[in-house]
């Protein structure tokens, strides 16, 4: 296949990836402030605590990366909550060990939203409706 080929599938990965990662993101937030999926460890989350602030942030910022509006900022602001996350949460742990201290998906989230804050949303995302460069 050549390189111009694959270029072509490029943008579509990159929706692909946006809209595959911000589900799993956003049912984060979800199970924080509304217990869809219930998880017994968020049962009386307090809203105005650090974690109801991070489900707010999971499920808004979740959903508007899934639907690819302000893609960009969106992203950089959800990377930074993860680097933050895996710092207080886990890095504590085992610093540069994520399988042992539990931190993959905070690392991974914290990357992906990075290179999405740089990359942008790719083919399907809403912010190409308001664009001039599709």
């Amino acid at each position: 296949m050549s390189l111009s080929n694959q270029n072509r599938f490029q943008p579509i990965l990159l929706a692909i990836l946006r809209i595959t990662s911000a589900y799993m993101f956003m049912l984060h937030g979800t199970a924080k402030l509304f217990a869809i999926p219930h998880l017994e460890m968020f049962d009386g989350l307090q809203l105005l605590s650090l974690y109801g602030f991070a489900g707010i942030l999971e499920a808004v910022g979740g959903l508007l990366l899934l639907l690819g509006l302000f893609t960009r900022p969106v992203a950089f602001i959800l990377s930074g909550q993860m680097a933050v996350a895996y710092f207080i949460a886990h890095a504590a742990k085992a610093p540069l060990l994520p399988l042992v201290n539990g931190g993959e998906a905070a690392a991974l989230f914290c990357f992906i939203f990075l290179y999405l804050s740089a990359a942008g949303g790719g083919s399907w995302a809403l912010d190409n409706k308001h664009s001039k460069t599709n």
